[in-house]
């Protein structure tokens, strides 16, 4: 009787996985066919809460960053709240479409819940056909930014060296290797760093002194160098880098000022790091062979919106549609907040992330938009480059 209840019980499993594998298999061999349509094999994407699709839901903790509760998603289908930070798609979603996918690439701890064998099949399964999403809200360069309340750049290096090995134990090395080198890699994550480095100095009521600022991108510029380099030696070749945007724009820290203006110092900050990013990566690709990169002006984007809001449609460049009190920067966006009726025409979503339709523009610019918002090439050309 014991051994006939264990064969009743293993059956199903085996099936189960023979099926998956069988499912895989399939789906590999027609990655060919849907390239027609790809412009990549996949997109992989690192980076924080502008590109998130809900990995923060899986964290444990009353204190992470979350955003899986309405009206967060109002403008999803369904109205669902996905984990976005946003009322619709985000930057990720809109670059993932443009590149030939339905959206951006499902988040990582999504797909391993259940029995450990399963969820690696199906990451395997999920990386193989479409990519990986490990983004995080808070992340940064930097394991202190909002430590305890995010996946640091660090920790989603390790998830994607997971998913490296997930996909290496069913297809093999030769097969990962040439299926990384036509993805794409989608990566922006040092915006928290500058917002933490910015609070600590304010809490001092304090300027950081030149030297402070140096050692401050010399600690970026070392960490991220680092973590290109490899993701490099995983097999990547396509980065679409998102640089720092007007940070201090954002309705939060305008709302710290009398008049609602723009923080200088804090944009000045985020702009001498893009500097340092841009010789940066012109560095990697003179010494990696292969390495091909694309850097979206997050910085000038927000430059021309906020100097002309009507030529991009907006009614307002300065506060949050769903938040409270000044600016609406008050409270994050929740059931209850004040909503703007007409989400369309405004740029902020909430006191620090942009609106879904924000988003579409910036990814529309980056893929083949005016050429000094992509340097050295845009989304598309990077797209098509070959190893």
């Amino acid at each position: 009787m014991k051994n006939m209840m264990s064969s009743a019980t293993v059956r199903p499993w085996l099936m189960m996985m023979m099926i998956s594998i069988v499912t895989l298999l399939f789906q590999v061999q027609q990655l060919a066919g849907a390239q027609l349509q790809r412009q990549v094999a996949a997109v992989f994407v690192l980076g924080d809460s502008t590109l998130d699709v809900g990995n923060n839901n899986y964290l444990p903790g009353k204190d992470v960053f979350r955003a899986n509760k309405p009206y967060n998603g109002i403008d999803y289908p369904a109205s669902k709240p996905t984990g976005r930070f946003s009322n619709g798609y985000n930057v990720a979603d809109f670059i993932a479409m443009k590149l030939g996918f339905k959206k951006s690439p499902p988040a990582y701890l999504s797909l391993l819940q259940g029995p450990a064998a399963a969820a690696n099949l199906t990451l395997a399964i999920k990386a193989l056909t479409g990519g990986v999403s490990f983004a995080s809200g808070g992340a940064g360069v930097l394991d202190s930014t909002y430590a305890g309340k995010c996946i640091p750049l660090s920790t989603q290096l390790r998830s994607m060296e997971a998913t490296r090995a997930a996909m290496v134990s069913k297809v093999g090395t030769r097969a990962v290797a040439a299926h990384l080198a036509r993805s794409f890699f989608l990566l922006g994550v040092v915006n928290n760093d500058m917002f933490v480095f910015a609070t600590a100095q304010q809490q001092q009521n304090r300027s950081a002194t030149p030297a402070e600022v140096a050692a401050f991108y010399t600690t970026l510029i070392t960490k991220f160098s680092a973590a290109l380099t490899e993701l490099y030696e995983m097999g990547a070749r396509k980065f679409g880098i998102i640089n720092v945007g007007l940070v201090g724009c954002v309705p939060l820290v305008r709302a710290q000022s009398p008049t609602g203006a723009c923080s200088d110092d804090l944009n000045g900050l985020a702009a001498g790091f893009n500097d340092a990013l841009a010789s940066l990566l012109s560095d990697l690709a003179a010494r990696l062979p292969g390495f091909a990169y694309s850097i979206a002006d997050a910085h000038a984007a927000g430059q021309l919106a906020f100097a002309d809001p009507a030529a991009s449609g907006y009614t307002s460049v300065d506060a949050a549609c769903c938040g409270s009190g000044r600016l609406g920067a008050e409270e994050d966006c929740q059931v209850g907040s004040t909503l703007c009726a007409d989400r369309d025409k405004w740029a902020f979503w909430d006191r620090v992330h942009p609106s879904q339709r924000a988003t579409m523009l910036s990814a529309a610019a980056y893929y083949d938009g005016p050429a000094q918002l992509t340097k050295p090439i845009n989304f598309k050309q990077l797209a098509r480059t070959t190893a």
